[in-house]
């Protein structure tokens, strides 16, 4: 395990410099950020002077080694538009996400682990041909369409639930529905395959020959083995959530990281930038490592053979 976390970190060290490279370069090039903060009535005195406090009058490579040094340090540079430390802007912004992304997941699993159960145990039934074909037809309706649609229908025509926000639980309802309805349907089919599965094999028949009910089927032999094989996909669409959620936050207003990076990007607030990706990176990165962890918890198979 020791290895393991050496080998990870490891990997987030390389991963963290060469997206603050290519970050990097990529911002300076889309365009000056002096001519944002100055204005169209700037002066060419004053806009030297902008330049020269943040550094923008150095070539690129030293303004990167500069910069460099400065993370290392844990100084993450000034927000160009407030003047705040940008890593404090997006760490200010980071529970709004956070609330967002573990509202969407735990909706997530609520609907979908006995949904797929249910439709991988009722094998050929009508009942069960109608829900897999509606949410095989919701899995391939973006978030931001159906979040668009509930909009639509409970803010503007019934007037039920807000449409923009943070403030209230109300206000939750329908961004988290919106990731959820994404989300939702392709935990649902991996579920439903899983226990489909699993409820042909060897053990599941010396049960079912023990007496065993089927309601003690399923939650004992077949649904563990179900969750197990699809541990992988929801540490994949939580770090999807954390990091994929800029349309949502943006159609509802939610004061996120997603939605302070394109407001930084259109200003071309560098360091706020580039402090939100670092941000993303590490949670995806911790995220996709506690997947790991959880996969040797369920599975000894993983923890013998020393992987």
């Amino acid at each position: 395990m020791a290895a393991t976390l050496l080998r990870r970190l490891r990997d987030l060290a390389t991963l963290l410099f060469g997206l603050t490279l290519v970050l990097f370069v990529m911002l300076r090039f889309a365009g000056d950020p002096v001519v944002v903060m100055a204005g169209p009535d700037a002066t060419p005195e004053q806009m030297a002077l902008l330049s020269e406090q943040y550094g923008l009058d150095r070539p690129l490579p030293w303004q990167f080694i500069v910069y460099l040094g400065n993370v290392l340090t844990l100084d993450f540079g000034q927000s160009m538009s407030t003047g705040r430390p940008a890593m404090s802007v997006v760490l200010d912004m980071l529970p709004a996400t956070l609330l967002l992304t573990f509202l969407a997941l735990g909706f997530t699993l609520l609907v979908s682990i006995p949904l797929g159960a249910w439709l991988g145990v009722r094998r050929r039934t009508l009942p069960r041909r109608i829900v897999s074909a509606g949410v095989f037809i919701l899995q391939g309706a973006p978030g931001f369409v159906v979040g668009l649609l509930l909009i639509q229908v409970f803010a503007v025509r019934l007037g039920w639930l807000p449409s923009l926000g943070y403030g209230t639980v109300m206000h939750w309802i329908l961004p988290t529905l919106s990731l959820a309805a994404f989300l939702a349907p392709k935990l649902t089919r991996v579920l439903a395959a899983n226990v489909s599965e699993a409820m042909r094999e060897d053990h599941i028949r010396t049960a079912r020959a023990s007496g065993a009910t089927p309601r003690e089927l399923l939650l004992r032999h077949a649904l563990p083995n179900a969750l197990l094989g699809a541990t992988a996909l929801v540490g994949t669409q939580f770090a999807f959530l954390i990091s994929g959620t800029v349309v949502i936050e943006l159609l509802f207003s939610w004061p996120g990281i997603g939605w302070l990076l394109v407001e930084s990007t259109q200003t071309l607030d560098f360091p706020v930038v580039q402090s939100v990706a670092i941000v993303v990176a590490i949670l995806v990165f911790t995220v996709n490592l506690l997947t790991d962890v959880c996969f040797r918890l369920l599975d000894p198979r993983l923890r013998a053979v020393g992987r």
